[in-house]
């Protein structure tokens, strides 16, 4: 896609340029949401907004009175229509710090951009083929205030990604600092046994996705506990969940494997 949106200004990608003090850059201080945008509507946009501007607060951010979630989501749709992909894309919002020290009251202003990405439509649908995963090694994530957070600060999943890049797998599991499993580079984890559905609450420190979210609202019956890797070995099915790509079956996880049978109902209750 060519056109990107900076601070309310549509630009051709090639002309844009960020300052080179800006919060996200040096520090990592800022969040992005990443939204699918399909048929000109942006799918949980509600839980999307809610997520960011819960954020924004608790990372201290000095929001001007325009930015609110009705003018993010103008400047959004702004930028899928230049770029002629209001069908289906993905648009990355990235809301960064100001420029200054760590200390710097400019630090406390927001910026943001928006890109769009291309999407085919069958990524967004449940998959047929389940996707192959691992654990990742030697990382582990803080259950911190900020954990839940969809932060720039992002080195962890980055890492967990090269390791399965390394290990041809399709995704790569992280564990927090007790050693149970809460997420993966780009998802939450649900796990099902004898047909009870499970998935780790917020307080292990994974974000607070918002399919996650939607997925609970949908199926209510669903236990947030604690996962721990023998419990996973265990399940009979698991699947992941995000923003773009919805639901994904997981075949097998190192040497465990996994059915779909319930996976393809619960799919057609929250999709339908």
């Amino acid at each position: 896609m060519d056109y990107i949106n900076l601070n309310g200004k549509i630009t051709g990608r090639k002309e844009t340029g960020l300052p080179l003090d800006n919060g996200a850059f040096r520090y990592g201080y800022g969040l992005f949401e990443t939204m699918l945008v399909k048929d000109g509507v942006i799918r949980l946009s509600a839980f999307h907004w809610e997520r960011l501007f819960s954020g924004l607060k608790q990372l201290y951010f000095e929001l001007p009175t325009r930015f609110t979630p009705e003018w993010l989501e103008k400047q959004v749709m702004a930028t899928v229509a230049k770029n002629k992909a209001g069908s289906v894309c993905r648009v990355r919002l990235q809301v960064f710090a100001g420029g200054g020290g760590i200390f710097s009251p400019e630090s406390e202003k927001p910026g943001f951009i928006i890109e769009c990405f291309p999407v085919e439509t069958e990524s967004t649908e449940l998959n047929e083929n389940g996707l192959i995963t691992g654990l990742a090694t030697g990382l582990s994530k803080s259950m911190d205030n900020l954990a839940n957070l969809k932060s720039c600060n992002a080195l962890i999943y980055v890492m967990a990604g090269r390791q399965a890049k390394k290990n041809k797998w399709n995704d790569a599991i992280i564990c927090n600092t007790q050693g149970n499993i809460i997420e993966t580079c780009i998802a939450n984890i649900f796990w099902i046994k004898n047909k009870d559905i499970y998935t780790p609450p917020l307080s292990e420190g994974c974000v607070a996705g918002t399919m996650r979210r939607h997925i609970l609202n949908h199926l209510p019956g669903i236990h947030e506990k604690s996962l721990e890797r023998d419990e996973l070995y265990l399940a009979d099915e698991v699947f992941f969940t995000n923003a773009i790509k919805g639901i994904k079956w997981v075949a097998k996880v190192e040497n465990n494997s996994y059915s779909s049978k319930m996976i393809k109902e619960i799919y057609r209750h929250c999709f339908a």
